[in-house]
């Protein structure tokens, strides 16, 4: 006949290792619990100029008033349907709207965005985010001047913005060496002159553009800058540039938080928007 031991019997013709493992397998489980120190990645389509300067620069105080700057700003999604009128009010003249992302995002309030400002009498332009890790420069800037990026000498249309700043979505520099970040960048900048007749302007960050290109220099005598940094200073600009054209100085002012400053009068702007 089969001899039928009771469990404690068991366990101990088991031993003490065995003992353990029954323990342990009749111990409640809980489950698994995602990490939640872990950083959420955005969307695709949410990123926006200077979403990640607080994180990575910091912020610091405002500029001083100066009778040489002009007030602009950029809005993108995010802002939804912009008061253009109250801007005006409060003496912005100039304005980006963000168009595109990569080769998978148009910005659905861009038409409002960029021709409302036109209306109240801005001068304005279009923005695109680039993604050098889905597609390749040119194809970005094809896909921008195709909707919403491209540019007109009616002097009252910006050249189009090309975004190139920390990767909300995975790693800073998209995957890239400094010498395949170049590239990149070049090929968009290229592509975007062939297709407008115009030099788009380089929005970036120093630490950024020091990290993912190695502080490249060869864009410069062609480039307009357009500068991040949350402080009553422009402070360092990338390698190259003097002077910059735009500088974005904070992501908190009135209306709609991404404040700008354009280095020269209101007429400076004008006729940077004519190509002069």
């Amino acid at each position: 006949m089969p001899v039928h031991r009771s469990r404690s019997v068991r366990i101990r013709a088991l031993g003490t290792a065995g003992a353990v493992l029954l323990a342990l397998l009749a111990l409640p489980q809980t489950p698994a619990v995602a990490d939640a120190t872990a950083p959420a990645v955005p969307p695709r389509g949410s990123a926006h100029m200077g979403m990640g300067v607080v994180a990575h620069d910091g912020q610091g105080g405002l500029p001083t008033a100066r009778s040489t700057q002009t007030e602009g700003v950029d809005v993108s999604s995010h802002q939804g349907d912009v008061a253009w009128g109250t801007l005006w009010k409060s003496g912005v003249r100039w304005a980006y709207a963000k168009a595109t992302e990569g080769t998978y995002y148009t910005n659905p309030y861009h038409a409002q965005q960029y021709d409302a400002s036109y209306d109240v009498g801005m001068v304005r332009g279009a923005y695109h985010f680039g993604t050098p890790d889905t597609a390749s420069g040119a194809a970005q800037a094809d896909y921008f001047v195709d909707r919403g990026g491209a540019w007109s000498a009616d002097g009252r249309t910006l050249p189009g913005v090309l975004d190139i700043e920390w990767n909300p979505y995975g790693d800073d520099c998209y995957g890239k060496s400094a010498s395949s970040m170049v590239s990149w960048i070049r090929d968009f900048l290229d592509r975007y002159r062939a297709r407008t007749g115009r030099s788009a302007v380089l929005y970036t960050a120093t630490s950024w553009w020091k990290q993912c290109t190695g502080n490249y220099a060869g864009f410069a005598s062609t480039t307009p800058l357009w500068i991040a940094r949350y402080a009553s200073s422009a402070g360092e600009l990338p390698a190259g540039w003097g002077t910059y054209t735009m500088w974005q100085y904070t992501s908190t002012g009135p209306t709609v938080g991404d404040h700008d400053r354009f280095n020269g009068t209101v007429d400076r702007v004008r006729a940077f928007a004519a190509g002069s």
